[in-house]
This record gives structure tokens, C-alpha cells and sequence, in this order.
């Protein structure tokens, strides 16, 4: 039977593509890939891709962006992002705290999206 394998790209939608890029490239870190499709940004996130891009569909400034999915970024010390967000008045969803997956808290970017970032260890 043919069956999914994993998550092998992530991309959020935005009405300012502009105010994206700034967000994820300036405040959090991100770098931005030289190739993007028009109406996007795809950023150099390892292992799975990360974009942002404008909507494919209409939603409603209402609408809660995410709501029901879960987004996990790892990161090399999640104290010192949730410090380096805090400085950059980045709204807080949750303070670091220890879970499952290691130190972890969450931030909700300018659009309304709560994003996880957890301490990882890259081996390499």
C-alpha cells in the first residue's frame, strides 16, 4: 500500500511577504534560500525546508492562524533565543521549560503563529 513517509516541507502563509522575511530573517535568524518560487520565501532549514509565501487561498484577519498544528524548530539553546526574542519585543506563548524533547518554549510571529523552538544537539 502506498503510504506517506514524514514531513519533507513546511510553509506558513502570509499577506506580507515582506514583514515575513523581515520576521523569520532579522529577528529569528533564518537564512533565506536564493531559490524561491514567486510569492515566496523558502529559508535554509535543515532537515525539512521552512517557507513563507502569500496565501493560496483568502483567510480572514480573524482567523487563528495554525490553529490545531503543531510547529517545531530546533534551535542550539532555546534560553538564549527565548533572551534574543524577548529583546526584539517577540510576544511569548509559553517561557522555556524542560519537556520531552528537551528545553523548549513558544513565540507567536507578527501574523499570528505560534512556533516551538527545543534545544537540539546537531551531530556533525
Amino acid at each position: 500500500m502506498p503510504r506517506l513517509i514524514g514531513p519533507d516541507f513546511i510553509g506558513i502563509q502570509t499577506r506580507d511577504l515582506n514583514a515575513a522575511l523581515a520576521f523569520y530573517r532579522d529577528v529569528v535568524g533564518l537564512t533565506p534560500s536564493a531559490k524561491a518560487p514567486p510569492g515566496a520565501v523558502v529559508f535554509e532549514t535543515q532537515p525539512i525546508p521552512f517557507a513563507v509565501r502569500t496565501p493560496i487561498q483568502e483567510f480572514s484577519e480573524t482567523d487563528e492562524l495554525g490553529m490545531g498544528v503543531a510547529i517545531w524548530f530546533g534551535c542550539d539553546d532555546a534560553d538564549a533565543l527565548h533572551a534574543h526574542l524577548l529583546e526584539r519585543d517577540v510576544t511569548i506563548a509559553h517561557p522555556p521549560k524542560d519537556g520531552p524533547f528537551g528545553r523548549y518554549f513558544a513565540f507567536v510571529d507578527p501574523f499570528g503563529y505560534t512556533i516551538t523552538a527545543h534545544t537540539v544537539t546537531v551531530s556533525g
